[in-house]
């Protein structure tokens, strides 16, 4: 005896309900343990998916609306410009395919995010699938519950994932799923009538279990662990392991950046709130000395110097003459850190907390500001920093050179010493690649500015995840450049310190974070910004004489908010960021220097003939793509009509589901004898209405064929008399068409 489906009241909607629930603790992890963004968007597709399921949408339709779902996502997170529009949906497929090549190579890694996106689109579909599977037609779901369990248990274990709240939140859904499952299972079984009252004396006892033996095990005493936690046993057998650069840490401001590398884990917790009149960087300290492993602080550096709120803070990042304008930005801290953040040029800090005694701390060495709020370090509350933007003048810039260093930082060694540094186990290859690259420019700006394109080429890679650890007798510079290409800020940050401090030109290294997300606009003008550890950066700062201190970008994908003013030869123009010149590779060859129209204007025009050449070149060079693409088409369209009796009623459905007049009738009742006839119920020849209608109801065990039947004749020969004809039929029609479906 087949089991009868249930009823959707909603016992039945708690069902799915529980159970998207029980989908959600495996999507929650991700947020915590991967740079997977945009996690709403994955649980809003298993929602739909699963209330797709839930009112027994067709699967052709529903298909449908899948596609069209993870391709709007898709779009939404990667792509820009106008969903309609067609270029980004052939980019999409030219990473389809390019990401098709990886695969069948068995080149994993080099698989695009856009395409692991579809990929975790694809894996989510199938859940939702398994899960109506298990829900419909076995009316068990103790496996799925049994592996969610392991796999919050084993991330609680082996990863930095609290699983307390995912463990109590599993086994509520999960018993709740189980009980409504058992009862659904034993009124098949007995073939007892489901009824309300019969689910809520079920469920009553149910809910009751489940609330004691939660309660129970929360409230009870829990005794110590008898094993130790196994995650410091393991990582012990792995020297790279512990603090520093080996295991995974997790993305924010720390203090130790004497080992460098290793992956990281996202982290979106909020360190603080700006509001400021435009994007800039914050920063929190500087280190002047490379390792070969990392950076550390400089031991004899001068000692620290005390100043209170609204006095001149005593850093001097700008040479006189460097075009400024006053602003002023206020932070409200959000983590209890004793350290401010503040922008290049800052001038005063302002605290609004309401302290008997507050101080501040600079380190000269570092230029981390700390607070000493009533004569103990400590956090402090909301304060506003008064700061120098800086516009940089290219002129001033190009015509800076050693040559230019202000007397009081010639003469001073330690200057040129403390910021040209390099261990002397920095291996050539480094300062010969550093010479390759500058060896075109004679300004210290421009030979910088190179250094920073040569990170822009596409032989750099940004990841969080698989960084390289440096071996014991290998450099965290060298490796990068030469083996990985690999990395995120820090990666790229210190091998443009170091490759400026190995031809000359003195730089630091700089910790903090960037401007953070913009999330409004207020009354007076000024925007407001979110700033978390994911936000945590650091960048280079390179000195110029007669100018002072000058930030750059090398990492793949981020923009410096950094000014300068083009004055060359009478032609002052302004510009944020980096320019066009700077996103470039290295390699690429010089453009003509003519205006863009003329530049236009001056290229050949295309003839018919030429594109028509084209075309025949694309099609010779890709006839095997296009060849295996039609045979897939094909093959794919082989089996939709192979399988047409099975999709056909639900297609049939949807078209007449919601046609209210009687001349849809005639219509639909000559499509379900089609469809009848492709189930293998022919009407023979000869063969009147009624008789066939008596041989289907006796196949189906029914008698709706045969009052459709009788409704049908009606219509023809007595006409449009009854107005709510096929509404009284269309429920008898669209069992008969489910059934020949099936």
């Amino acid at each position: 005896m087949t089991m009868e489906k249930p009823k959707k009241d909603i016992s039945f909607f708690l069902l799915y309900l529980f159970s998207f629930l029980l989908l959600w603790e495996w999507l929650r992890p991700l947020k915590e343990l991967t740079d997977t963004g945009h996690l709403s968007v994955f649980l809003g597709f298993v929602f739909m998916s699963l209330m797709m399921s839930f009112f027994g949408m067709p699967f052709i339709p529903a298909a449908l609306i899948r596609i069209l779902i993870i391709l709007y996502a898709v779009h939404f997170m990667y792509y820009e410009g106008t969903f309609f529009s067609m270029g980004w949906f052939r980019e999409l497929l030219s990473e389809v395919t390019a990401n098709s090549a990886y695969i069948i190579n068995a080149e994993w890694t080099g698989l695009s995010n856009v395409f692991r996106t579809l990929l975790f689109f694809v894996l989510l579909w199938l859940m939702a699938y398994l899960i109506q599977y298990w829900l419909i037609n076995r009316k068990q779901i103790f496996v799925f519950f049994f592996m969610t369990l392991i796999y919050i248990t084993v991330l609680d274990t082996f990863t930095p994932y609290e699983a307390d709240a995912a463990i109590i939140r599993t086994v509520i859904a999960g018993f709740a799923v189980m009980g409504m499952l058992s009862f659904y299972r034993i009124a098949d079984k007995e073939v007892v009538k489901r009824s309300l009252d019969s689910a809520r004396r079920w469920m009553i006892p149910l809910i009751a279990m489940i609330v004691l033996s939660v309660g129970i095990g929360y409230a009870a005493p829990k005794a110590d662990p008898i094993w130790p936690d196994p995650v410091p046993f393991i990582t012990s057998f792995n020297e790279d392991s512990g603090s520093g650069g080996g295991g995974v840490k997790k993305v924010g401001y720390g203090t130790d950046d004497s080992t460098l590398g290793g992956p990281f884990i996202g982290d979106d917790r909020v360190v603080f709130t700006a509001e400021a009149d435009g994007r800039h960087y914050w920063r929190i300290e500087t280190k002047d000395i490379y390792t070969g492993k990392g950076w550390v602080e400089n031991p004899g550096a001068e000692p620290p110097q005390e100043f209170l709120p609204k006095e001149t803070i005593p850093l001097d990042p700008f040479e006189e003459g460097v075009k400024t304008e006053e602003r002023i930005s206020k932070v409200v801290p959000q983590i209890g850190y004793p350290h401010l953040v503040y922008p290049l040029g800052v001038k005063q800090v302002e605290a609004t907390a309401n302290y008997s005694t507050l101080e501040f701390m600079l380190n000269p060495a570092t230029e981390k500001i700390t607070s000493i709020p009533d004569g103990q370090s400590g956090s402090i509350g909301p304060y506003s920093l008064t700061f120098d933007h800086p516009v940089f003048s290219m002129e001033t810039l190009k015509s800076s050179g050693p040559e230019d260093l202000p007397a009081e930082k010639n003469a001073n060694a330690e200057f040129i010493s403390s910021y040209t540094q390099i261990p002397e186990s920095l291996p050539e290859r480094v300062v010969e690649l550093a010479e390759e690259i500058t060896k075109d420019e004679k300004a210290w700006i421009d030979k910088a500015r190179a250094i920073e394109r040569y990170f822009r080429s596409n032989n750099f890679v940004y990841d969080q995840i698989d960084v390289a650890v440096p071996d014991e007798d290998q450099d965290y510079v060298d490796q990068f450049l030469f083996e990985t290409q690999r990395g995120y800020c820090d990666n790229f940050s210190t091998s443009m310190v170091v490759m400026m401090r190995s031809i000359g030109i003195p730089a630091r290294w700089v910790k903090g974070y960037t401007e953070g997300d913009y999330l409004d606009t207020l009354e007076d003008g000024r925007r407001l910004y979110k700033v978390t550890n994911n936000n945590a950066h650091s960048w280079v700062e390179g000195y110029f004489p007669g100018v002072g201190w000058v930030p750059f970008e090398p990492t793949q994908g981020f923009s410096n908010n950094v000014q300068f003013e083009y004055d060359l030869k009478n032609d002052t123009q302004s510009q944020e960021g980096q320019d066009e010149e700077e996103n470039a590779a290295p390699a690429a060859p010089q453009k003509p220097e003519m205006p863009e129209e003329q530049a236009q204007s001056d290229q050949p025009k295309a003839s018919f003939s030429d594109s028509l050449k084209k075309a025949g070149a694309f099609l010779m060079d890709n006839m095997q793509k296009i060849l295996l693409t039609l045979l897939v088409i094909g093959v794919f369209a082989g089996i939709l009509y192979k399988l047409r009796a099975k999709w056909l009623p639900g297609l049939y459905i949807l078209l007449y589901k919601y046609k209210k007049q009687n001349k849809y009738l005639e219509k639909a009742y000559l499509v379900l004898l089609k469809q009848l006839k492709r189930y293998g119920l022919k009407k023979e020849k000869g063969q009147t209405l009624r008789d066939y209608a008596n041989y289907v109801d006796s196949f189906f065990s029914t008698n709706e064929m045969r009052w459709l039947t009788a409704k049908y004749e009606e219509y023809l020969y007595r006409g449009n008399l009854d107005e709510e004809m096929w509404q009284d039929a269309k429920k008898y029609w669209e069992i008969m068409i489910r059934k020949s479906g099936t």
